[in-house]
């Protein structure tokens, strides 16, 4: 899977809310959250397309962007290897270390039961 900056998610992030995109419609919402010049942008979705993270159809003078991998899966590699990075691929002590440290909101808790259970529910049948 492709190894992306902060900056590039950020810009790759801005594509995936509403997408095909042109480079003027990311850097609008881009700025309403950072106060990057437009060409800085523009340099981040030329990296983005080189890693193949995002490809581009000319239309007159615009390019539209698209992303060329999903969020879910983007994320999931990167839930994966930041786990396997802190915690030696063990989620148990990530979700310990939060409730320990008591920052697991009861939404949170229940949220973790239903995944589970829906889990166990899943290997049973």
């Amino acid at each position: 899977m492709i190894e992306l900056s902060k900056a590039e998610f950020e810009v790759l992030d801005a594509l995936w809310a509403n997408y095909p995109a042109s480079a003027s419609e990311i850097i609008e919402r881009i700025s309403d959250d950072k106060q990057w010049h437009e060409k800085t942008i523009k340099t981040l979705l030329s990296r983005l397309h080189k890693k193949g993270a995002v490809s581009f159809v000319k239309q007159g003078r615009l390019y539209i962007y698209s992303p060329t991998i999903e969020r879910a899966d983007y994320t999931l590699k990167e839930s994966r290897n930041f786990i396997e990075r802190l915690f030696s691929g063990q989620i148990a002590p990530l979700v310990s270390s939060f409730a320990k440290s008591e920052e697991l909101s009861q939404q949170d808790i229940n949220e973790l039961k239903k995944v589970i259970s829906d889990w166990e529910n899943n290997q049973k049948k």
